[in-house]
């Protein structure tokens, strides 16, 4: 994989936004981006559902059912009495953006590293590889052996502890929502503990700072997550999120303390298809900073990616190909992300 890496842009806020006379690089601008469409945010039909967490977990069959639908229909969803303390997400809060408006020297210290896809940057590939307008890092947190020695044990004392406290919080939140998903699709919950208990997670911090033409940059390009699930913490509350359903894209509207979930490509071949792993994409504010860190739930890295042997019958044959979670890892961090090109090529 080494091979196919060539080098690391550090961010959008020391080569762009500190240096204003240069206007937006050709290397951001995306002339041919697709608008957004802006739907009734009151008419729940056309907006993601919500649910109260507390609520899932007493897994009723119409809470199922919704949540079946969820994943089915829309691929993403909020959850709201998540569990996790107000407390903690604003000790948060002020710790990533702190990171962020450190020195770039600082931040260099974290910067990818030859032959890796983890760190502080963006990796380049290509000569013409347009750029995202945002900064950020990405790390794997679990296994703990996993973990890069001069990544996370690396950082600054405070920020790591906090996220030391909310990535156990959110370890807790994901295997629930996997259990439940699983029930709600009739999946053995075996075979979701087998596949996902102490798996394979990571996390990514971005900053999106403001641009003078939004229109024509991409917070992150349309793609689908490569995970079992994703799990978002819009830490700021400025929005930016969309999400692409029957064709177009559609602005995600925030509630007010919730995460945003969405299934991932792993879990869209698990259900063999049932439910849908959404192209989505950031787009980024005129005026405003925008701050989010996405935590994403894989399987373990022994685990065999692949419809679930229990929902496959002579009735209903596995339509995705089997792999290595290892093998399906080097993959997907060796390619640019491109709409959902990493999970057509699963397809039998």
């Amino acid at each position: 994989m080494a091979s196919s890496l060539s080098h690391v842009f550090l961010g959008v806020t020391d080569e762009v936004i500190n240096k204003p006379e240069i206007g937006i690089p050709e290397r951001f601008l995306r002339p041919d981006k697709q608008a957004s469409i802006l739907l009734d945010q009151t008419n729940p039909s056309q907006t993601i559902p919500i649910f109260d967490f507390q609520t899932l977990l007493s897994a009723d069959n119409s809470q199922l059912h919704n949540l079946f639908s969820a994943c089915k229909d829309w691929g993403f969803f909020q959850v709201v009495n998540h569990g996790v303390s107000s407390e903690l997400l604003e000790k948060l809060q002020i710790e990533i953006e702190n990171f962020f408006k450190l020195p770039v020297e600082e931040k260099t210290k974290y910067k990818i590293r030859q032959g890796d896809f983890q760190g502080y940057g963006a990796v380049i590939r290509s000569e013409g590889q347009k750029l995202d307008w945002g900064d950020r890092f990405f790390m794997i947190t679990n296994p703990i052996q996993r973990r890069q020695p001069h990544l996370f044990p690396q950082l600054p004392s405070s920020l790591r502890h906090t996220l030391e406290t909310y990535i156990l919080e959110l370890k807790k939140l994901g295997m629930k929502l996997f259990e439940l998903m699983g029930k709600a699709i009739e999946m053995d919950l075996k075979e979701v503990e087998n596949m996902f208990e102490d798996g394979n997670q990571s996390i990514r911090m971005t900053y999106y700072p403001p641009c003078p033409k939004p229109e024509l940059v991409d917070g992150i390009i349309p793609h689908s997550d490569g995970s079992g699930i994703t799990i978002l913490n819009q830490i700021n509350g400025v929005e930016g999120l969309e999400i692409k359903k029957d064709g177009v894209w559609i602005p995600v509207k925030f509630h007010p303390d919730a995460f945003v979930v969405n299934i991932g490509d792993i879990m869209e071949i698990l259900s063999n298809g049932v439910y849908s792993s959404i192209e989505h994409r950031v787009t980024v504010n005129k005026e405003k900073d925008r701050f989010s860190i996405a935590m994403f739930f894989n399987t373990k890295f022994e685990a065999e990616i692949g419809p679930a042997k229990s929902l496959i019958s002579s009735e209903n044959p596995a339509l995705f190909k089997s792999m290595l979670m290892e093998e399906y890892s080097k993959y997907f961090f060796s390619r640019n992300l491109d709409g959902k090109t990493n999970l057509e090529r699963m397809r039998i």
